[in-house]
């Protein structure tokens, strides 16, 4: 089956600071071009009609973001994919699904610049089968205040407002939360009470004015609209690509609307925000060249033996699966090998997230190497290229290292923010839910805090001399290098940048199987108002609730004890829920 991918040129990165003019699908005027994709033919699966027809869905692809995880769970759901390069097309569709991607002025100004804005109004006024996902919500109401106000569809009363991170609530609004169901919307039909999951920082309030659309509510801070219905107009502030199981039932509702799908007969108990467990799978090429998932002691991954051999603990994509299966509420991927020798479109991690994303719907990011970088031949890539490379083949969220480092430090040094860091960059066109940044640091010991020029912690531990307080240095190459910045400072200067979640490792506590480092996940979970995952360290299912307990995580990373089964990930979630705290089951 041939599709046609709707996609704007072009990749060149901008240093202006105007949103709509930094979007990749919106350079040069709005040029766009049409890409013919061939899919290969085992995602090809046909659904039929009661008159035996093939079924076909029209998905309106605007080029931003990953796209890829919806197309894959249509195709899963066994349905072929028509994508609109023209405003008949939208007129023409059968059952249309908007994925919004982005943020809300560069979207409109290509609806408009295209002629899809009045197509897309006109089929939807029309009552035809319609879901909208995300930004695809958004859109739809009369105005944003994102990088605006900015003028919306207009066909849904309100505005479109940021979250207000001053009431404590961290923002973007990241990850698994429950959903008030307020009037029948049939899509929602299987939800039965289970968490979804949300990434954005904007969101629509219920009033007097649109409470005939709104068919569900979330809460974070407020009840905002998780959800709306009129007729067979949909649309979700979730995203059931990425909501597993349950998501797929969305979707299946939508597809098949007058199916005798019975309802699911299990309840489940979510009530607000849960804590996530992610499990992390550190990619990298062994001696023979094989793409295999390994685990560092300290950041070293060869085994303790005269071979010397890159530790191997299992095929990533096999791997990836079995964690979804197994409950994972996010998948991560860090690619710790180098690859300035290939071209940027054949990098083996590319193979690896249009695999996993075929069959595993939940978040996947991927980290290591988002830089600029000079392959064999010559040609340079920006790390915004490469970050586009990563979301175009299955990625919903990249995670920067080392060039976050770099970035911070010259920020603090001049005060400046120059539009043309990798966070900036990358923030500007993909929204800053889609960016995070992996912290490395090491601890440093001092006998008094004012001994050096970076934000100290009194330790629960002490140092080898006696030492009650420490620093944490930050690393780079792989915890190779230390530079003369702290945690707390790089926090603090990245979440300015552009970051929109911090993935906080410790070197100390990395494979030690003695617990999360809680002293540093307070200091920064404290620090900054955007979500922070604590990686390094967990060895039972109690350090999971106690980082959770004592320090203010908004997510949990394990590897190893998941790699080798010390741990399953079923076990550290049961033990969660009896200790009271909130995770998706």
């Amino acid at each position: 089956m041939e599709t046609s991918l709707f996609q704007f040129s072009s990749l060149s990165p901008s240093s202006s600071s105007s949103s709509s003019s930094s979007f990749l699908f919106l350079r040069k005027k709005q040029s766009f071009r049409f890409t013919n994709v061939k899919h290969p033919n085992n995602l090809s699966v046909r659904a039929s009609s009661s008159s035996g027809d093939s079924v076909v869905v029209t998905l309106l692809d605007y080029g931003a973001g990953n796209v890829r995880s919806v197309r894959n769970a249509i195709r899963h759901l066994g349905f072929e994919i028509k994508d609109v390069h023209s405003p008949q097309d939208i007129l023409n569709a059968s059952k249309l699904i908007f994925p919004g991607v982005g943020a809300f002025a560069p979207a409109m100004d290509v609806l408009k610049n295209t002629g899809m804005a009045e197509a897309l109004c006109a089929y939807i006024e029309k009552d035809r089968p319609f879901l909208g996902i995300c930004l695809g919500l958004q859109l739809l109401f009369e105005s944003s205040e994102e990088n605006g106000p900015v003028t919306g569809l207009g066909l849904i009363p309100g505005t479109v407002g940021r979250f207000d991170s001053s009431k404590g609530f961290r923002v973007p609004h990241i990850g698994w939360n429950a959903l008030q169901i307020t009037k029948e919307s049939e899509i929602l039909d299987d939800i039965g009470n289970h968490h979804v999951y949300f990434v954005h920082s904007y969101r629509a309030m219920p009033s007097d004015e649109n409470k005939e659309w709104v068919s569900s509510t979330c809460n974070y801070g407020d009840n905002f609209i998780a959800s709306i219905r009129r007729g067979n107009v949909h649309a979700v502030q979730f995203h059931p690509e990425k909501s597993g199981e349950v998501g797929l039932s969305v979707l299946r509702r939508f597809l098949y609307p007058k199916s005798s799908i019975t309802k699911k007969p299990d309840e489940g108990k979510a009530s607000k925000l849960a804590q996530r467990v992610i499990a992390c799978l550190d990619v990298r090429a062994n001696d023979n060249g094989d793409l295999v998932v390994t685990k560092g002691d300290q950041y070293d991954v060869r085994e303790n033996t005269n071979e010397n051999e890159v530790r191997n603990l299992g095929k990533p994509v096999e791997l990836a699966g079995q964690y979804y299966i197994d409950g994972a509420d996010e998948v991560s991927f860090l690619n710790i090998t180098g690859f300035r020798d290939f071209p940027l479109g054949d990098l083996p991690m590319l193979q690896v997230l249009r695999h996993t994303s075929e069959n595993v719907f939940v978040p996947l990011t991927v980290g290591g190497g988002i830089r600029d970088f000079t392959d064999s031949t010559g040609r340079h890539y920006s790390s915004l290229e490469v970050a586009s490379e990563y979301f175009r083949s299955g990625a919903d969220k990249i995670s920067v290292g080392s060039d976050a480092v770099y970035a911070a430090e010259e920020y603090l040094r001049t005060g400046v923010k120059t539009g043309k860091t990798s966070l900036e960059q990358i923030s500007r066109v993909y929204g800053n839910q889609a960016v995070v940044v992996s912290i490395d640091p090491r601890r440093v010991y001092v006998k008094d805090p004012e001994d050096v020029q970076f934000k100290t912690v009194r330790v629960s531990t002490l140092g080898p001399n006696g030492e009650q307080y420490a620093w944490y240095q930050c690393t780079v190459s792989g915890g190779r290098e230390g530079r003369p910045i702290g945690a707390y400072e790089l926090a603090k200067a990245v979440e300015e940048l552009g970051a929109g979640e911090i993935l906080l490792n410790c070197i100390d506590c990395d494979g030690q199987g003695k617990g999360f480092d809680t002293d540093l996940v307070q200091l920064i979970s404290d620090a900054v108002s955007i979500p922070v995952i604590a990686s390094s360290g967990a060895g039972s299912v109690e350090h999971f609730s106690e980082v959770f307990t004592k320090t203010n995580a908004s997510a949990a990373l394990a590897a190893g004890i998941f790699h080798r089964k010390e741990v399953p990930i079923r076990s550290v979630k049961e033990h969660l829920l009896k200790e009271g705290i909130e995770v998706r089951i």
